[in-house]
C-alpha cells in the first residue's frame, strides 16, 4: 500500500477514533480524551500500515479492534497500582469472601492477616489500596475486549457512515477541505497552518469553522434527512456556494441507502465529529 492509499483509508476511518474514545469515557469519565484520541490515531495510522485487503478483513472491523486493544494498554500503562498491588488486593478478596462463608460474617483485619499470614499492617494497606479503586480497571478492559464483534447490519451501517462522513469532507471548497483534513487528521494546529497559508489565526479558525457547519448541512440534508431546501442552513457562506456543495455531496453519495436505520447510530457520530469544531 502507497503513502496515498494508506492516507486515505486514515481519513475514512477517523471518525471511528472519536467514537470508541467517547464509547469508553462514558464508561469511565476519569479518563483523559485527548490522551485516548492520541492513542487512538497512532493505532489507526499503523492499522492503515499494516492492512493487507487480500485477507478478506474489513478495514472498519480490523482497525476497531487493534484501537481498542491500544486503549487497553494506554490504560493498564496509566493503572496507577503496580502488577503487585493488583494481586495483593486480588487474593485479598478471595480470602475475605472463603472467610465470610466459613464464619458467617465478615471477618476481621487480624484474622485476614492470619489466614494470609502476612502481619495486619499489610492487610490494612491491601484495603486502602482496594478502597481508592474507583472505577476497576480490570472491568473497562474487559468490556473494551469483549465487544470486538459486530453483527452484519452494525458492520453495514458503520462502513457507511465512515464513507459518508469522507465524502463529506472531499466535497468541501478546497482551502476548507484542506484544514479540515491538516487539522483532524494531520494533528496539526491552526497556527502552524496560518504560517503555511500566510493567513490570520482567526481567519484559519473561521475556515474550521465554517467546514463544521457546513458538514452538519450535508449530514442533514443527505444522511440523516431532517432538513430540505427550506430548511434554516448552518452554513453562513453564500446560499449559492452552500447549494453547490450539498449538490456535489449528493452525487457522490446517493443519500444513502440504510439511512433510516442507521438515523440513531449516525446521530452520534455526527455529533463526535462536529463537536471537534
Amino acid at each position: 500500500m502507497n503513502r496515498e492509499e494508506r492516507d486515505y483509508l486514515v481519513v475514512q476511518n477517523l471518525p471511528l477514533v472519536g467514537y470508541l474514545v467517547s464509547e469508553i469515557c462514558m464508561r469511565a469519565s476519569h479518563l483523559s480524551r485527548p490522551d485516548l484520541a492520541q492513542v487512538g490515531a497512532v493505532a489507526l495510522i499503523q492499522c492503515a500500515e499494516s492492512f493487507d485487503a487480500s485477507l478478506g478483513v474489513p478495514f472498519g472491523a480490523y482497525a476497531r479492534r487493534r484501537i481498542k486493544g491500544a486503549f487497553a494498554d494506554e490504560l493498564r500503562r496509566e493503572d496507577w497500582a503496580t502488577r503487585g498491588a493488583r494481586s495483593r488486593m486480588s487474593e485479598l478478596a478471595l480470602m475475605q469472601e472463603t472467610l465470610s462463608g466459613a464464619l458467617g460474617r465478615v471477618p476481621s483485619t487480624d484474622e485476614l492477616a492470619g489466614a494470609l499470614g502476612v502481619e495486619r499492617a499489610a492487610v490494612e494497606a491491601s484495603q486502602l489500596d482496594a478502597a481508592r479503586s474507583v472505577t476497576p480497571l480490570t472491568d473497562v478492559i474487559t468490556d473494551l475486549v469483549a465487544a470486538t464483534s459486530q453483527t452484519p447490519e452494525e458492520l453495514v451501517l458503520q462502513n457507511e457512515h465512515e464513507a459518508f462522513l469522507g465524502e463529506a469532507v472531499a466535497a468541501l471548497p478546497q482551502r476548507m477541505q484542506y484544514i479540515v483534513e491538516q487539522i483532524y487528521y494531520r494533528d496539526r494546529t491552526v497556527k502552524e497552518l496560518a504560517e503555511e497559508l500566510g493567513s490570520s489565526h482567526s481567519a484559519v479558525s473561521q475556515q474550521r469553522a465554517e467546514a463544521m457547519r457546513l458538514l452538519r448541512d450535508g449530514i442533514e440534508r443527505h444522511y440523516l434527512a431532517t432538513a430540505d431546501a427550506r430548511s434554516q442552513p448552518h452554513a453562513r457562506i453564500a446560499a449559492s456556494r452552500r447549494e453547490d456543495y450539498l449538490a456535489d455531496l449528493g452525487s457522490r453519495t446517493l443519500g444513502g441507502a440504510t439511512r433510516l436505520l442507521g438515523q440513531a447510530a449516525f446521530g452520534g457520530t455526527a455529533k463526535s465529529v462536529l463537536a471537534l469544531g
